[in-house]
């Protein structure tokens, strides 16, 4: 017969716990609110500031120095403001600040599940397994997408107001930063699994 025994966390966890929580929240919200309010600026199209990042090597400028002259450097970003944003360009916006609310909400609410199972004293289980792979999973494949529709947004800006007069960066993705997140991901879900069944085999002992 197999019985399960939950942990009783001490009250200085608790309290990390629930503040982890709280703060969960709280950013969820704050994210929340200026993705509405980016997606009402975009909806509007008027004057709307637009992070682009450029070729440095295909966009030199000069950078004047303190004694009057200047030297050659290149810019690999800079906001650009368009007086007019088209369909083409504010849609993709829009759909990259959905994808980020919709990304952070599920991300912090599957890490608040697990932090509440946690409070109860289960720890490894495959229910907290589950939790933490689609917390990584959206985390991963959701800012991929709000990385991709901001570089649509930049570059239809740039096609707008440039008339693609400047050489701007088509995609741009560090995918270093996604393989490692993946790792960490992959590493965490396989340490709860192997702590789920060592658990399980350790309270059939009992």
């Amino acid at each position: 017969m197999t019985s399960t025994k939950d942990r009783t966390l001490s009250r200085g966890d608790s309290g990390a716990l629930i503040g982890f929580c709280i703060a969960g929240v709280l950013i969820a919200a704050y994210i929340t609110v200026l993705s509405i309010i980016r997606i009402i600026e975009l909806a509007r199209g008027v004057d709307v500031p637009v992070l682009v990042e450029f070729i440095s090597s295909k966009t030199p400028v000069d950078l004047p120095l303190t004694n009057g002259a200047s030297i050659p450097v290149g810019v690999d970003s800079a906001t650009i403001t368009a007086p007019e944003l088209p369909a083409i360009a504010a849609v993709p916006g829009i759909i990259g600040q959905i994808a980020q609310i919709l990304t952070i909400i599920v991300v912090i609410g599957c890490l608040i599940l697990l932090a509440r199972s946690v409070l109860t004293g289960r720890v490894f289980s495959r229910r907290n397994t589950t939790l933490v792979a689609t917390a990584g999973i959206t985390g991963l494949l959701g800012f991929a997408a709000v990385r991709f529709f901001d570089n649509m947004l930049a570059n239809a800006t740039v096609a707008t107001v440039a008339d693609n007069a400047v050489d701007s960066a088509v995609i741009s993705v560090e995918p270093f930063t996604f393989v490692l997140a993946a790792f960490v991901l992959a590493l965490i879900g396989t340490v709860l699994s192997i702590g789920d069944r060592l658990q399980r085999d350790t309270d059939g002992l009992v």
